[in-house]
Formats: structure tokens, C-alpha cells, sequence
């Protein structure tokens, strides 16, 4: 059994950073491809960053293109989102995603392990 565990949501205001984590237990991130989705308030949930196996093949989607960086630490069994340049309409519930592929872009059907969540909130 996978579990993910996101960490490092908060409050801060527009023009700051936060870094979110999300630790992988009961198994370990081999050949797992991995992505952060985000929800809105009354919105769907939407594709943000997604990162290969090896970290070698990374996306975003076009609205965090450049502000935000994806990355991971397969000996720690951590994947991480630093956040820069927030702005308030990246407040929501950022959640973590693991596939059973080593990568997976930005479907949210092709991931089978997810987390419960982490609010982050941008004040104006």
C-alpha cells in the first residue's frame, strides 16, 4: 500500500514562496512517476507540475510555467514544489500523485496514489 503525505501548505501573501513536500511510505518511489495537482475553490482540479522516475522529464502547465519548480529525492522518498512569484489565484488544495509508470504527464487518470492534501492560500 501507498500512502502520500503533503506537507508545507500555508499562508502567505502574493509575491511569496512556499515549498510543499509529499512523502511516500509503504512502498518506495521506484520507477514511479509523479505529478502535484491543485483545486480551486469551486474548481476542478488541475494539472500542475509532473516529474519522471529519474527527474530526467518534467512539465508544467502553462499558468506556473516558470514560477514554479518540481522536483524529488528517491533516497528520501520525497517529491517537492517550490512555489516563487505566488499569486492569489494559486490559492487552493495542492495534492500529490503517484503513478505506477515511471512517467505519467498531466492526466490525472494515470495516477493511482494520491494524497489528501495541503491548502495553500495567497493573500492580495
Amino acid at each position: 500500500q501507498v500512502q502520500l503525505v503533503e506537507s508545507g501548505g500555508g499562508l502567505v501573501q502574493a509575491g511569496g514562496s512556499l515549498r510543499l513536500s509529499c512523502r511516500v511510505s509503504g512502498r518506495t518511489l521506484s520507477s514511479k512517476g509523479m505529478a502535484w495537482f491543485r483545486q480551486a475553490p469551486g474548481k476542478g482540479r488541475e494539472f500542475a507540475a509532473a516529474i519522471s522516475w529519474t527527474g530526467g522529464i518534467v512539465d508544467y502547465a502553462d499558468s506556473v510555467k516558470g514560477r514554479f519548480t518540481i522536483s524529488r529525492d528517491n533516497a528520501k522518498n520525497t517529491m517537492y514544489l517550490q512555489m516563487s512569484n505566488l499569486k492569489p489565484e494559486d490559492t487552493g488544495v495542492y495534492y500529490c500523485a503517484a503513478a505506477d509508470s515511471s512517467y505519467s504527464g498531466s492526466r490525472a487518470l494515470s495516477y493511482t496514489y494520491w494524497g489528501q492534501g495541503t491548502q495553500v492560500t495567497v493573500s492580495s
